[in-house]
């Protein structure tokens, strides 16, 4: 709760609409639960750290962990028509990252994994 308070608060700062912040707020979300859930197995004494940058028109978080590294070429983007037809639950945190989000990337290093989320302020480059 406190990480999508602090992310909403810097996205509405930065200067985005209301459906925006809620976007960035759930792809953001999305990144922490597979941290949680994949990198921790759900261990509560692990931390992850959320850095937002900003310049121009380019709004960044990055979110940090010390867990078991990911690949992320090894993730099949799931077939949503036939996702929905079988009532399937979970598995669209990086579906949904891709989706809300302009660019994700992965950084996978020696002792931590970085997973960047970029959102462009559309709006404030078309002024």
């Amino acid at each position: 709760m406190h990480v999508r308070k602090f992310v909403s608060d810097a996205a509405k700062q930065f200067g985005f609409r209301d459906d925006e912040i809620n976007n960035i707020a759930l792809a953001v979300d999305e990144a922490c639960t597979n941290i949680i859930k994949h990198a921790y197995d759900y261990a509560e004494d692990q931390d992850i750290h959320v850095v937002v940058t900003t310049k121009k028109e380019e709004f960044q978080v990055q979110i940090v962990d010390h867990g078991r590294h990911f690949d992320p070429d090894h993730v099949q983007m799931p077939n949503m028509k036939e996702y929905l037809s079988h009532y399937k639950r979970g598995g669209l945190g990086m579906y949904l990252m891709k989706k809300l989000m302009d660019k994700v990337e992965y950084s996978i290093q020696p002792k931590q994994n970085v997973v960047c989320l970029t959102k462009y302020l559309h709006h404030r480059i078309s002024q």
